[in-house]
């Protein structure tokens, strides 16, 4: 290929970058500008990938952490020949449109994960390099090698600055993750202005802290130097590798290039016309030349030609190892074994039993069927219960075991939880730690959300029930915060039965789940008036929210309750019952489901003719008031909590059967 083609490309991914931004009057076109040569290199010259099929098990990742140059990405996608056609450039940012104005996972074929929020994508890429490193050892044997890919990530100065790109960094390099390759878009401007201001530290040294292998390329458009790098760096199996590429931000605009003003915003027609001259390129908008188009679509045979040799290999893979195959091809295809469930443990009333030891035995019962089911703690396993039992630990060069030790780093054990399920083959990748550090994961959780994957974050100790550790350990917004994101199920569990329940349901969910699980002891309900028992509250928990005990005919009131709260709303059921109230109890393990219910269900668990109703949790009160109605009472918690035994605070905060019953009555006094 000659070098004059290979400019032509790198321009014409920078002309599409700054015709689409100037065109949606809006956008990043300075990272593009600047980025572009790298992005050729590694597009051109290295990536497995078949843009036939972006789902292809074994191609490299590619992930565009520094989301905001969203063009970049898009143009390699239309050049390279993925479902993306040149009136979806011209549509950038618009409505409806496939590019969007940072990359989204599921919204526009080939893109590998929703990125915008710096540090996200450094530490999505972490979560693929592991799950590639977690499958190679399970499923690779000696002359069949079907998991065998890398995992590259353009990153910015902004993504280094996040501290969840330090987290997940030092975890890449004390995993020894040698599939993982930085692009480091080192151009030394921010949106504010140059990094003199805010980030002098010495990048490479700090990588090469991490336990990370570093190189540097002094020139950011010298293709030969950028592809050479990358061969060094896959050469290097034993550590993940940062390239740092110094390049120029808005490269060709002869008025902004350097600055922040071709950071963030459309250059304008003037300077764009300014900057096609610089690069000897039609005026024309969203020119590409003929050559150029087939040169980069060379991509399609090429990754078809990869996908089918891959295939042919995993056949003679299969005729030697079936059960593997078999295996491998349920865990990428997230299907569960047909037996997945079968030892889920069932609880009988009488005991009393903390629903995150519950969580341990189910987590374990599932684990046991589920040979890719894998997660971890932020180094409190001893108290969340969510170590696989039997099975190894995470550390140095031990990235293929299945307890994930994440040290205490919420927020990159998140992000790296959402790249684990969003690689694929890793059934239900999981999180834990106490409910009062969601949030410092909260933004990987929303991501998870926003990209509809579906991974499980676990979290206990969930409320004021956590006692002695006082109001900084004690969550008392929490649960309402997480209900508050969108397409996110959070399932807080009444007890032993409800906390099985969950478990399968989050297991089948379409959607990333929270599981919520108390520190203390609850007592097992069955239900009083329940058909059915503990069938009954699986099927309830199922749909987020059911009538756990009952009277005879119409209530007259209704007392709801969720997670811990409801065994106090219970022991209040059977001192209104005894006296000849009729009460019903509700519980609602998970708002969520119970919403998404036809209405026919809520009006027989909710009746609307029944506006005398008290609710109860030990978290704000806010939100419940669409249970209960302007005419009901609501008893929660709305001031921090303290330090002491849990049974006094909830005594000293009105969290009990007497003051459940006092609503009750002055209500139906009030009647």
């Amino acid at each position: 290929m000659s070098s004059d083609l290979q400019t032509l490309a790198i321009n014409t991914i920078r002309t599409l970058s700054i015709d689409a931004v100037q065109k949606a009057n809006s956008g990043h076109p300075g990272l593009p500008m600047g980025a572009a040569p790298m992005a050729y290199a590694l597009w051109a010259k290295h990536l497995q990938h078949n843009p036939r099929d972006p789902h292809w098990a074994n191609r490299d990742r590619f992930v565009l952490s520094a989301g905001h140059g969203s063009m970049l990405i898009y143009a390699l996608l239309y050049l390279t020949g993925y479902d993306l056609s040149l009136d979806d450039l011209k549509s950038f940012r618009q409505w409806g449109s496939k590019t969007a104005g940072h990359p989204e996972y599921h919204l526009t074929p080939g893109v590998e994960t929703t990125t915008g929020p710096l540090g996200q994508g450094t530490a999505n890429a972490v979560g693929f390099a592991l799950a590639e490193a977690f499958l190679a050892a399970r499923y690779n044997r000696p002359g069949h090698e079907i998991v065998n890919h890398y995992t590259y990530a353009l990153v910015g100065d902004g993504d280094l600055m996040e501290g969840v790109s330090s987290e997940a960094a030092s975890l890449a390099g004390l995993w020894g993750l040698g599939k993982l390759i930085y692009l480091y878009d080192s151009n030394k401007v921010t949106l504010d202005g140059d990094t003199d201001m805010t980030f002098t530290e010495d990048v490479v040294a700090r990588y090469k802290a991490y336990g990370w292998h570093t190189l540097y390329v002094e020139d950011g458009n010298n293709v030969a130097a950028i592809s050479q790098a990358i061969d060094e760096a896959k050469r290097v199996a034993d550590r993940p590798t940062l390239i740092e590429i110094r390049t120029i931000i808005g490269y060709g605009s002869p008025n902004k290039q350097g600055t922040s003003e071709a950071h963030g915003a459309p250059l304008g027609k003037d300077e764009v016309k300014l900057v096609k001259e610089f690069y000897g390129w039609s005026q024309d908008e969203f020119f590409v030349p003929g050559e150029v188009l087939e040169h980069f679509r060379e991509a399609v045979e090429a990754g078809q030609a990869k996908q089918s040799e891959w295939a042919r290999r995993f056949e003679a893979y299969r005729a030697e190892y079936p059960d593997l195959a078999a295996e491998f091809e349920r865990a990428l295809h997230g299907q569960l074994p047909p037996d997945w469930d079968a030892d889920i443990p069932r609880y009988a009333a009488g005991k009393e039993i903390a629903t995150r030891v519950v969580n341990g035995d189910v987590l374990n019962a599932i684990a046991k069927r589920v040979p890719t089911f894998i997660g971890g703690d932020a180094d409190l396993a001893g108290s969340t219960r969510t170590l696989i039992k039997g099975e190894g630990n995470t550390g140095h060069g031990k990235p293929a075991a299945r307890n994930l030790r994440f040290g205490v780093r919420e927020h990159a054990m998140g992000a790296v939880v959402n790249g684990l399920a969003l690689h694929g083959g890793v059934t239900k990748p999981y999180s834990a730690t106490f409910l009062q550090f969601s949030d410092y994961m909260r933004p990987a959780i929303r991501l998870g959300a926003l990209m509809g994957i579906k991974p499980l974050y676990i979290f206990t100790h969930d409320s004021i029930g956590l006692g002695e550790d006082g109001p900084t350990h004690q969550p008392v917004e929490h649960v309402m915060a997480l209900r508050l994101i969108p397409d996110l199920y959070v399932f807080r569990p009444a007890d032993a039965n409800e906390t099985a329940a969950a478990w399968r349901e989050a297991m089948l969910a379409d959607k990333p789940v929270v599981l919520i699980f108390t520190r203390q002891n609850l007592p097992v309900l069955v239900g009083d008036g329940l058909p059915g028992g503990v069938d009954a509250i699986h099927v309830g928990t199922a749909r987020g929210g059911y009538v756990l005990a009952d009277c005879d005919g119409t209530p007259e009131i209704i007392l709801l309750g969720a997670g811990s709260e409801a065994h106090i709303a219970h022991e209040a059921w059977r001192t209104l019952s005894a006296e000849g109230v009729k009460a019903r109890l509700v519980s609602l393990p998970c708002w969520e489901r119970f919403e998404a219910q036809p209405q026919a269900y809520k009006d027989s668990v909710l009746p609307p003719d029944v506006r005398a109703r008290v609710s109860i949790e030990a978290g704000v009160t806010l939100g419940w008031e669409r249970y209960v109605g302007a005419d009901g009472v609501v008893i929660g918690v709305d001031r921090f909590g303290t330090s002491a035994p849990y049974q006094r605070i909830y005594q000293e905060f009105g969290l009990t059967a007497a003051a459940v019953v006092q609503a009750a009555r002055s209500l139906l006094a009030a009647k």
